[in-house]
C-alpha cells in the first residue's frame, strides 16, 4: 500500500507540475498572439480620391493594353510570367477585399531595372528586375512597392490635386480630344509615354508613402521587408545616374534609413528563405532576349512591339468582369440617329470668348462646354452636335506640359497623333505641316476616323479630324481637335479657319 500511495504522490506530483508547465506554456502562446495582434503593422485606410474606382480601372487597362502596342511584352505562358504572377498573388492575399483590385501581373523583356503599376492594378516587371535581385526578397520588395502606388492610389490623387496641363488651367485638367485621347487621360494622373517608354510620376511623398505601405504587405506575406531596403541601397551604389528604376521613382530622402526604421519594431517573424523557383526562373531569364529602353523606343516607332506581341501570343486581356471601354469614335459604329444640318451649322456671326488662358472666337449659335471633370476638354460645338461623350460637329481644346521639355513641337504632335491612333480607329492623312497661329508657328495634321453620326441613311460614316498644335512660351503646347462629317467637313472649315485666326494668349 505504502509503495501504491508513493506511487501515487509520485503521479499526482507529475500531474501538477505537467498542467502548471501546460498553464504556463497557453500563457506564453497567449501572450506571443496578443504581442502579434497588437504589434502587427496594419495596411492603412488608403483614402478616397477623385477618381472613382470604376475610372482608374478603366484607365489602368486601357493604358496596358497601350503598353502592348509599345512594348514587347513576354506571353502569359512564359516561365518568368508565371513565377512573377505567382509571387504577385502572395502579395494581393494580403491586402484586405475591400481595398483590393484586379491586379495582372507581366514581365516585360528590358534590360534596364524597372517596373511600374497602373491604376486599378495591371503591373509589369522588366526581366532585368528579376536578373539583378539577389534573392526572392529582393524582387518581392520591388513589387510590393509597386503594389502599395496602386493601393494608396497615387495617380488618382495626383489627377484630383492639380492639373499635370499647362494649357486652359483650371478648365481642363488633361488631353481628351474628341475620340477620347488616352493619352491626356493618363497624363492627368502623371502617367506619360514619353522616348523611353511609359513614365510614371511620383512625388516624393508618394515614393516614401509606397515603401513605408510596401513594407507591410512584404512582413504580411512572409517576407523580410528589410530586402526592399537592400534593393534600394544596391542600387544607389550603382553610381553614375543609375537605374530607370531610381528615376521613375525618386528617393524621399533616407530612404533605406527609413524603412529600417519603421520596421525594427514589428514582431519577429520567420520569413521566407529564398525559394528555388527563384533560382530556376532567374537563371531562366538570363537566357531571354531582352532590349534596352532606346531600341523599345525605336521600336515602338515602327509599331515592331505589337506585331512582334502578336506573333508571340502576348496578347492583352482584361481580367475577367472588368470591361475596358472606348469612346464611340473609337468602337467603328455610330451611336447616335442622323442629325440634320441646319441643327449644327455654325452662324456665320462670331463672338470671343474668353477661356482664362485664351481667347477665341466661336460660332453665335454654338456653345462653350466646360469639362465636367479633370481630364476633360473644352468644347465649343452646337448641343446637336454631341453624341453623350462624343462630339461630331465642333472643336474640342487641351493642352499639354511633357514632362520631358527637350522636346519639340514636332515631337509632342507625334505623340498626340499616335495617342490618338490608339484610342480606337482613328487614322492620319497625311504628315503634319506648318500653320502660322496667333503669332505662332504651329503644326497641322488632317485625321480620319468614324463619326459618332450616322449618315442620312443611317449607316456608319467616315469623319475628320482637325489637329491643330500651338507652342506655348512656357513649354506647354495648345492643341484644339475640329470635327465634322467627311463628306460636310468642307462646310464647316472656313469657320474652324476664322476660330484659328481669332486665337489670342
Amino acid at each position: 500500500m505504502r509503495r501504491q500511495f508513493t506511487f501515487g504522490v509520485a503521479m499526482m506530483k507529475n500531474v501538477i507540475v505537467s498542467r502548471r508547465l501546460s498553464y504556463v506554456m497557453a500563457t506564453l502562446l497567449l501572450a506571443t498572439q496578443l504581442q502579434a495582434v497588437v504589434g502587427e503593422p496594419q495596411l492603412p485606410d488608403p483614402g478616397h480620391p477623385g477618381m472613382s474606382r470604376e475610372e482608374q480601372i478603366q484607365l489602368g487597362y486601357q493604358a496596358a493594353a497601350e503598353v502592348y502596342k509599345q512594348t514587347p511584352v513576354l506571353p502569359d505562358s512564359s516561365p518568368e510570367t508565371q513565377y512573377i504572377r505567382q509571387l504577385g498573388q502572395k502579395l494581393v492575399a494580403t491586402i484586405p477585399q475591400q481595398y483590393s483590385w484586379p491586379f495582372q501581373f507581366h514581365v516585360i523583356p528590358q534590360k534596364e531595372i524597372n517596373a511600374f503599376a497602373l491604376p486599378g492594378g495591371p503591373m509589369f516587371v522588366n526581366i532585368g528586375t528579376i536578373t539583378s535581385a539577389d534573392n526572392e526578397a529582393e524582387l518581392v520588395g520591388v513589387m510590393a512597392h509597386e503594389m502599395a502606388h496602386v493601393y494608396m492610389q497615387h495617380s488618382a490623387k495626383q489627377a484630383g490635386k492639380s492639373s499635370t496641363i499647362a494649357g486652359l488651367a483650371g478648365l481642363a485638367g488633361a488631353i481628351l480630344g474628341s475620340s477620347g485621347s488616352l493619352l491626356g487621360q493618363l497624363a492627368g494622373a502623371g502617367i506619360e509615354f514619353g522616348a523611353q517608354g511609359l513614365i510614371l510620376k511620383y512625388s516624393r511623398s508618394d515614393e516614401s508613402q509606397a515603401d513605408a505601405v510596401g513594407a507591410i504587405i512584404m512582413y504580411k506575406a512572409g517576407y523580410n521587408p528589410q530586402a526592399m531596403a537592400d534593393f534600394f541601397r544596391k542600387l544607389g551604389a550603382e553610381g553614375g545616374q543609375g537605374p530607370q528604376f531610381l528615376s521613375d521613382h525618386p528617393n524621399p530622402g533616407n530612404r533605406e534609413q527609413a524603412i529600417e526604421k519603421e520596421v525594427a519594431s514589428w514582431p519577429p517573424k520567420r520569413f521566407q528563405p529564398t525559394s528555388a523557383a527563384f533560382t530556376r526562373t532567374k537563371q531562366q531569364a538570363e537566357t531571354v532576349k531582352a532590349y534596352t529602353g532606346q531600341q523599345i523606343a525605336e521600336g515602338a516607332k515602327s509599331g515592331e512591339w505589337a506585331a512582334l506581341n502578336q506573333r508571340n501570343g502576348a496578347v492583352f486581356q482584361p481580367p475577367s468582369g472588368v470591361a475596358v471601354s472606348q469612346p464611340a469614335s473609337a468602337r467603328g459604329t455610330a451611336s447616335g440617329g442622323p442629325v440634320s444640318l441646319q441643327d449644327v451649322l455654325p452662324s456665320s456671326q462670331l463672338v470671343t470668348e474668353d477661356l482664362g488662358p485664351i481667347r477665341i472666337a466661336r460660332p453665335q449659335n454654338w456653345q462653350i462646354i466646360a469639362p465636367q471633370q479633370k481630364g476633360a476638354d473644352v468644347r465649343i460645338a452646337p448641343q446637336a452636335g454631341l453624341a453623350g461623350k462624343a462630339i461630331g460637329y465642333g472643336v474640342a481644346i487641351n493642352g499639354v506640359s511633357p514632362q520631358n521639355q527637350q522636346m519639340s513641337l514636332d515631337q509632342i504632335t507625334s505623340e498626340l497623333v499616335r495617342s490618338f491612333e490608339s484610342s480606337g480607329d482613328m487614322q492620319t492623312l497625311g504628315s503634319p505641316q506648318p500653320i502660322a497661329v496667333a503669332g505662332a508657328r504651329g503644326r497641322s495634321v488632317m485625321m480620319q476616323s468614324t463619326s459618332p453620326f450616322p449618315d442620312a441613311q443611317g449607316q456608319p460614316q467616315k469623319e475628320r479630324d482637325w489637329l491643330v498644335t500651338v507652342p506655348q512660351s512656357d513649354g506647354s503646347v495648345l492643341f484644339l481637335v475640329f470635327v465634322a462629317p467627311q463628306a460636310q467637313f468642307d462646310r464647316f472649315r472656313p469657320t474652324y479657319e476664322n476660330m484659328l485666326k481669332s486665337l489670342q494668349f
